[in-house]
């Protein structure tokens, strides 16, 4: 059987309380008993002492003195009330002599079976029926009486068990009070702490299970300020990472899907359109042309794919090297040469430095630079100029790629680096891209542990800005 955390602690404290009671009443109980033994076997023998010293001793000097007899008498009933006990006069032959609680007639040389002043272990007090004489269980004190340097007889003082138990159980009292004190304080705190720890952890709980099925619409609202409102706090962030990267994953297969479906649907229709012959042989060639158009769209958006599935911070898939980032910028726009003939645009370079060398993954800083530019010549005017920038500053090196094209909208700044999007403006001037391009740069820039801006006004163009770390050492310092 499952048991919930607040029965597995009320359990605990439960056993733990009955626990307590035990020991009380079995050790603690024995332990005390054994001093209030102890205790009032000391008292009976410094008692028993003076009584010997001053009465006892002269009365066995003198035994036939009846006056002496009745002093000793009176002395030992004044002590047996005083005391609460019973009190002996033996001779050492064992005969009692006079008993404080009878007739002086009924105890005369009654004689004590097996009487031996030694008590068992040498000690002064023993507990039990003292030699068969007592109808119930006591402790008895045994006093010797010296007259003249001589054992004349002893003083055995009685008192019943059942008479020290109640005075164990007073002892006791105060240590039941206690525990019942703690158990009222340990309820509680029981009931606190279901309060303050229980009842919140059930509400984690709950929450936790709604968003272990998908349903990260839970919130928790717990506005604490310890650790359980921190952890609260933590997974209403992560429910809403995971809600946003729910709505993502939707998202990506929707574009996915619909950027596939369109060229796919283009492919089937013309291929099914020349084999039963509705394209006549000699438009045949057109629609080919077409067809493999959208098989290299395809191509590319599968490829783009691929390359961001590939790069995962949390793993090292970078291959960097020191190399000198002017070069690959020229390297890079020299590939653009005849798009950038075709519409008349011209690429200028300006480089604060003859040499500037980075250390980074150049394969993939190639793939930046081919992104920006490709962008910035898709979106820039026929007759324009692109700037290709870089500057160093402190230890790094910012790479800059300005147009004068058309510009980015103001409400689309932030969402240019999501994947498969697209502004209104450029999905007339871009038939063939993904919308992952800018996704992929963003990734590669952060997977380097740079970061990337961008500054754009409508109509009037846009530059791309991102930082790369320099090598320890550049080319061309001495």
């Amino acid at each position: 059987m499952r048991l919930s955390l607040t029965k597995k602690y009320i359990l605990s404290f439960l056993i733990f309380g009955i626990s307590c009671f035990l020991m009380i009443s079995t050790v603690t109980s024995q332990l005390i008993m054994k001093q209030v033994i102890l205790e009032k076997a000391s008292v009976f023998y410094q008692e028993g002492i003076y009584m010997s010293d001053q009465y006892v001793g002269n009365y066995f000097e003198q035994q036939d003195s009846q006056q002496k007899f009745s002093t000793v008498r009176s002395q030992l009933e004044a002590l047996c009330i005083y005391l609460n006990a019973r009190i002996w006069l033996i001779s050492t032959d064992g005969i009692i002599i006079l008993d404080s609680s009878e007739s002086t007639s009924r105890n005369m040389h009654e004689e004590i079976t097996g009487f031996d002043p030694v008590l068992p272990g040498g000690s002064y007090y023993t507990t039990g029926d003292f030699f068969g004489t007592l109808s119930e269980e006591s402790l008895s004190v045994l006093i010797p009486v010296s007259h003249n340097y001589h054992v004349r007889g002893y003083i055995a003082i009685h008192v019943p068990l059942s008479v020290l138990t109640h005075e164990k159980e007073s002892y006791l009292l105060p240590y039941y009070i206690t525990l019942i004190a703690l158990a009222v304080l340990g309820l509680l705190f029981v009931a606190a702490n279901w309060l303050i720890v229980y009842y919140p952890l059930r509400r984690l709980r709950k929450a936790a299970g709604d968003y272990a099925i998908g349903n990260f619409q839970t919130p928790i609202s717990l506005e604490r300020d310890d650790e359980l409102g921190y952890l609260a706090h933590t997974m209403d962030f992560m429910a809403g990472a995971l809600r946003d990267y729910d709505e993502d994953q939707r998202k990506l297969i929707s574009n996915v899907s619909h950027d596939f479906r369109s060229p796919l649907t283009s492919i089937k229709g013309y291929i099914e359109a020349i084999l039963d012959g509705t394209i006549p042989p000699e438009m045949q060639g057109k629609y080919l042309n077409i067809v493999l158009r959208e098989t290299e769209r395809l191509t590319g958006l599968t490829h783009n794919l691929l390359v961001l599935n590939s790069m995962n911070p949390k793993q090292n898939r970078l291959n960097k090297t020191e190399f000198d980032i002017n070069a690959v910028i020229k390297n890079t726009a020299a590939a653009f040469e005849g798009t950038c003939m075709a519409k008349n645009i011209k690429i200028d370079l300006l480089f604060s430095d003859w040499h500037s060398v980075v250390f980074a993954d150049m394969s993939k800083i190639q793939q930046v630079l081919y992104n920006l530019i490709d962008n910035a010549i898709k979106f820039s005017h026929n007759d324009s100029a692109i700037t290709i920038e870089t500057t160093s500053r402190y230890e790094k090196i910012f790479v800059s790629v300005r147009d004068t094209g058309i510009g980015i909208p103001r409400d689309s700044i932030k969402k240019i680096w999501e994947r498969f999007y697209k502004t209104d403006l450029s999905r007339g001037k871009d038939k063939k891209g993904t919308g992952l391009g800018l996704a992929i740069v963003k990734e590669i820039i952060q997977l380097h542990g740079e970061n990337i801006n961008v500054v754009s006004t409508e109509g009037v163009g846009t530059e791309f800005i991102f930082s790369l770390s320099k090598a320890e050492k550049e080319d061309g310092e001495s």
